[in-house]
């Protein structure tokens, strides 16, 4: 399969952009900044890929926003959730293999925090099942999943506050980051209590924000004046929709499969990897993802992030933006890791970065490895 590179990365205005904008707004921001970016144009567009929870036909309103559509010869809303944006950048793989598409935008934004958060998201699925309980959506169901975690492997309140002062260790250093304030562990114990075992430091931020990818094939890139990073291995599958659906435990994720097979297919191993995006809603999230994609054994995440590995100077830097717990989290994070992952692998000395983004009760999961030129 003809291998996929990327070509230009950036963000939009993120944080809080006002009423006056709308996603639509962002996405076409963000990919005008990321078409300059790559040193293509508008008329070079013929391949566009976005979903959002605020769109319901995000790669239309797109392609309306930049003026593009009728030369776009292929469209793709497929939406993941927070897997979106990874499960597009496979699927704009085998567009420009087939000869559909020679160069992609892949867009997401959200204006949650502008517009507020129940405006912004769509409605919300309570399965039968699950209706009774009034669940309160969605940290009940990742505060299950962390329950389940404490239960069965021992991890601690401590080991999932350190999650969230690793995202913002690194954040303190990201002058994008909307929370940079020094965050302690006991800070997080102290929180206020959510949803046990989750305090308000355990779960995301809500802001505005978007991003945009152009992608094309590694033969057309060679052409254009950015080094690019390519695509060297993904993955995507869904188990379920509800965790009523669920079949299997709650603590083991699709990553278990999605890790593995991209690294497979990337022809690389654990040691390969050289930094880690890990979706991090909650903090339990990233010690799930450091577990089954397989940086450690199952139930020793929570001692993995206490040794330091993933603050920086660490063997495995982790979130290094600071995550959706501390940088940004429009409401889906899988854009912004995705462009955390490209400016590690121009700007420093990274060569292959791994990201994993997920959608849903844990439902939907996707795995990419990124490389430098030295990778291919």
């Amino acid at each position: 399969m003809t291998t996929l590179a990327i070509v230009g990365a950036a963000e939009s205005d993120m944080g809080e952009v006002g009423p006056g904008l709308t996603p639509a707004d962002l996405m076409r921001q963000a990919t005008l900044r990321a078409l300059d970016d790559a040193g293509l144009a508008l008329s070079d567009v013929d391949g566009l890929f976005a979903a959002t929870s605020q769109l319901p036909q995000s790669h239309l309103s797109l392609g309306e926003a930049l003026g593009i559509l009728p030369q776009v010869r292929w469209l793709d809303g497929t939406h993941l959730g927070g897997a979106s944006a990874l499960v597009h950048l496979e699927h704009a793989q085998a567009a420009i293999a087939a000869g559909l598409c020679e160069v992609a935008v892949i867009a997401y934004a959200s204006t949650q925090r502008s517009a507020g958060r129940s405006t912004a998201r769509s409605g919300v699925e309570i399965p039968s099942w699950e209706a009774p309980y009034t669940p309160m959506l969605p940290i009940a169901l990742y505060a299950m999943a962390a329950a389940r975690h404490m239960a069965q492997y021992g991890t601690t309140a401590e080991d999932l506050a350190r999650v969230a002062v690793s995202g913002r260790r690194w954040a303190m250093d990201n002058p994008k980051a909307w929370s940079r304030d020094p965050l302690t562990v006991e800070d997080v114990l102290a929180a206020p209590r959510l949803c046990d075992p989750f305090g308000v430091r355990d779960c995301c931020l809500v802001t505005d924000a978007g991003g945009a990818l152009v992608v094309t094939s590694a033969e057309r890139a060679r052409t254009l004046r950015r080094e690019p990073v390519h695509l060297l291995g993904a993955a995507s599958m869904a188990s379920h929709r509800s965790v009523s659906g669920l079949q299997g435990h709650i603590t083991v994720t699709g990553a278990t499969q999605t890790g593995p097979a991209a690294l497979q297919e990337a022809g690389l191993r654990h040691g390969d990897v050289d930094a880690v995006q890990l979706y991090d809603a909650f903090t339990i999230t990233p010690l799930l993802y450091l577990e089954d994609i397989g940086f450690c054994a199952k139930g020793e995440a929570g001692a993995f992030v206490a040794s330091g590995a993933t603050l920086p100077g660490g063997s495995l830097p982790m979130n290094t933006n600071g995550g959706g717990l501390s940088y940004q989290h429009p409401g889906m994070y899988g854009m912004q890791l995705l462009n955390e992952a490209v400016r590690r692998l121009r700007e420093t000395d990274d060569h292959v970065v791994l990201g994993h983004g997920m959608n849903g009760p844990l439902a939907s999961h996707a795995t990419v490895v990124l490389g430098d030129a030295s990778t291919r």
